[in-house]
């Protein structure tokens, strides 16, 4: 009962913060389930295999969620997600397979490079300027299959990649946003397939996990996001975001350090 109280305050504040930043709920489920998984007892060779799979499976409820609202304002658009969208599901799920491979150090350490990046591009609010169009359809599947694999290694919806190449690309922000959000569904099925098929072949993992997804902490991160994440997006219109983005880019740095320590 603690632990399953434990799920569903990490699902209410990566919901939250979802819906009122945009960001996707893996920078703060990947580490904390990480710990919460060792702090059980459960193998430690498994443990930022369950917490990237577990966080992966839960982007495709979020990743829904908000592909819905950014498309009744229209800001998706859905040539781009077409014809990205094979890659980014190749590159996923081929991310999924190398996870499977790494071992927790370097795929902890791995993470954590990556989100130590993407707190400090908050914290300095980097936009890329815009001064390229976008390439064809051969380049799209390239970027979209890089795309695809970090997100799979690091369990995002890709936002962190995907938006910033868009703007890259002249694409206005807000339709940058709401596309990526559209991306992020394929990214999340496909990963949440690879790290539950990759999964299936290891025999030493603890009783609720269907491959490499903890469905007790699932079920209980996906009912508690969805319920705070439209509170966070309204929340958005009346608190002083550029201050929180801040102050969620020195919680991502923090919760990443104790990761980094408590596995290493």
């Amino acid at each position: 009962m603690t632990w399953l109280l434990g799920y569903l305050a990490l699902g209410a504040v990566a919901g939250f913060f979802a819906g009122l930043l945009g960001v996707g709920g893996g920078a703060i489920m990947v580490p904390v389930l990480a710990l919460m998984f060792a702090a059980q007892g459960m193998p430690a060779e498994h443990v930022m295999h369950l917490a990237l799979g577990t966080s992966m499976a839960a982007i495709i409820f979020t990743s829904l969620s908000s592909l819905f609202a950014h498309h009744r304002h229209g800001a998706v658009i859905w040539p781009i997600v077409k014809v990205i969208t094979p890659g980014v599901a190749i590159g996923t799920f081929a991310g999924a397979q190398l996870a499977s491979l790494m071992a927790t150090r370097p795929l902890a350490i791995f993470f954590a490079l990556f989100m130590s990046y993407v707190a400090f591009q908050m914290l300095a609010n980097i936009k890329p300027k815009p001064s390229r169009q976008l390439p064809g359809v051969l380049g799209m599947y390239a970027v979209g299959s890089g795309i695809g694999l970090i997100s799979a290694l690091v369990a995002i919806g890709g936002g962190s990649l995907s938006v910033p190449f868009m703007t890259w690309c002249n694409i206005k922000m807000h339709h940058a946003i709401g596309t990526s959000a559209a991306i992020g569904l394929p990214i999340a099925v496909a990963g949440a397939a690879g790290y539950l098929l990759s999964g299936l072949r290891v025999a030493d993992l603890p009783p609720g996990s269907f491959g490499y997804i903890y469905l007790q902490a699932l079920a209980a991160c996906v009912a508690m996001s969805m319920l705070t994440a439209p509170l966070g997006a309204k929340a958005a219109h009346s608190l002083p975001v550029g201050t929180l983005k801040k102050i969620f880019a020195g919680v991502i740095l923090l919760l990443v350090a104790k990761m980094v320590h408590g596995l290493l």
